[in-house]
Order: structure tokens, then C-alpha cells, then sequence
């Protein structure tokens, strides 16, 4: 198993390198950097490439499915990084752990579309193909809440370490390595434009499963929402790993802490999908 400083050093050096690239380039290294921490597939996944009513996916479908009702998919990056294949290791875990197809969304990316145009396709994909969970972590974990609240959808969502409400100088926890306070705040300016507002007391669903991560700016105001959307009647489930870090779920085959919220929010889901 890796050790978290080691985890971190290495992620580090990793973004480092991206300075200075053009986006096309830098993507392509983030991509690989992300990939590098995950696990080989497990025996018998299969993977495809494909569209679902316009939009880029890639499609995980374990050897032994217990569901035909597939999983949604929203990986994170800040909304201008990221891919279904810097995110291949989680998609690919989440669909032999809960046995069902898991459609990672190739969404539209910042700053060549904005946050308008990478919700629409996540929507698009979510109405197309029916799934019965919503899944994303960091941007796209905001993506799938925004998905929610405007389907009216009363299924499944599994949130990792997403940002809420609107992130302030004020509302965001301590600074952590690998995201800071200053880089939410500046991703965030990128589309604030954009982005749906609603109240922040609302609940984007009724069945929801939280993972968070001790070490993030963003940790405070989900717990906080937490509890705010507790008050409105959600039912949640909520877990946070010590010591970890955002970004830590790429490696959650190496970081101890990280394995064991991972499996925890996996199982939580699984029993929620029933």
C-alpha cells in the first residue's frame, strides 16, 4: 500500500508538469497522471467507447451483473481537466462493486464550452439512458446535483467530495495540498456565471451517499449541507476519509483510509440500489 505523503508528492509533481502545456497537451498528461494510480480492470470488465444521444461515453460492464439498469457516471477535473479515461480506475471499480453498467460521461470541457453545455450533456445522457443511480465526484459531483434538480429525479446520487452552495472565502474550510482555497475559488469565478443556484438548504435528492475527505477546502461547507439537507428531509449517508486528500479516490486501490470509505460509500450505494 502507498503511504498519502507519498501519494501526494507524486500527484504534485504530476500538476506541476502540466504548467506552461498547451490544453490539449496538459489534458493528455492529466489524464495519464490520474490513470497511473488506478488498478487493472477487474477479470471480465468490458469496455467500450461510444455516444449516448450525441455525447461521449465510455461504457464499464462487469463480468457478473445483477441489474440491467445502469449507473451515471460524472467524473471531476474543475470542469476544464478530467475524462472518462483519467477517471477509468473509479468508473471501472464502482461497476464490478455494484454489479451494474456504470456510463462514464466524455462531458464538455472549459473553457472551449461552458458549464451550460457540460450540464446539457450530462443531462442528455442521464434522460437516454434511465439510470438508476447519479455518481460524480469534485465538478462532477456539482454537475449531478444540477442534473438532479432540474430532472425532478428521485433516484439514487452518490456525491464525492463535490462543491456546494456557492464557495466563498468565508464558507471554504482550511487550505489542503492538492487543492487550495484559491484554486476552488478561481475554478469556481470560471463559471459562476453559469452555474444553477438554488436554495442551498435544498436537498438535490431524496436518497443520497456522501464521500468526503478530511484534507479539502470543501469538506466544511459539505458537511454543512449535509445537515442542511438532513433538516429537509433527505436521507444521507455520510463518510470521510482521515487523512485523505481530494484527488485521493484515483488511488483508493493504494491509500488504505481511502479503500475502506471507498467500499463503505460502495456498499451504502448498493444496498440503496437494492
Amino acid at each position: 500500500m502507498m503511504q498519502c505523503d507519498s501519494f501526494r508528492r507524486r500527484f504534485e509533481r504530476g500538476l506541476d508538469a502540466l504548467a506552461g502545456l498547451p490544453m490539449e497537451a496538459a489534458r493528455k498528461r492529466y489524464d495519464a497522471l490520474c490513470a497511473s494510480f488506478a488498478p487493472v480492470d477487474p477479470t471480465g470488465m468490458t469496455v467500450r467507447d461510444g455516444h449516448i444521444a450525441a455525447v461521449g461515453v465510455r461504457r464499464f460492464h462487469p463480468a457478473r451483473i445483477a441489474e440491467a439498469s445502469p449507473i451515471l457516471y460524472a467524473h471531476g477535473g474543475g470542469w476544464n481537466f478530467g475524462s472518462p479515461r483519467s477517471h477509468h480506475g473509479i468508473a471501472a471499480d464502482l461497476a464490478e462493486r455494484l454489479g451494474r453498467e456504470v456510463i462514464s460521461v466524455d462531458y464538455r470541457l472549459a473553457p472551449e464550452a461552458g458549464y451550460t453545455e457540460a450540464l446539457d450533456d450530462c443531462r442528455r445522457v442521464a434522460e437516454a439512458c434511465a439510470p438508476t443511480a447519479l455518481v460524480g465526484d469534485s465538478a462532477g459531483g456539482r454537475l449531478i446535483m444540477d442534473v438532479s434538480r432540474q430532472s425532478h429525479w428521485h433516484g439514487v446520487l452518490g456525491l464525492i467530495y463535490p462543491p456546494v452552495g456557492r464557495p466563498t472565502a468565508a464558507s471554504l474550510g482550511p487550505d489542503a495540498p492538492l487543492l487550495t482555497r484559491d484554486d476552488i475559488l478561481a475554478l469556481w469565478e470560471s463559471i459562476a456565471d453559469e452555474i444553477p443556484m438554488p436554495d442551498a438548504t435544498s436537498a438535490p435528492g431524496e436518497s443520497i451517499e456522501v464521500l468526503a475527505v478530511e484534507h479539502d477546502p470543501l469538506t466544511v461547507p459539505l458537511e454543512r449541507a449535509v445537515a442542511d439537507w438532513r433538516r429537509d428531509g433527505a436521507d444521507i449517508g455520510y463518510r470521510c476519509a482521515p487523512d485523505m486528500l481530494h484527488g485521493a479516490l484515483h488511488a483508493h486501490a493504494r491509500l488504505d483510509a481511502m479503500q475502506a470509505a471507498w467500499q463503505d460509500f460502495c456498499r451504502a450505494l448498493s444496498q440503496r440500489l437494492g
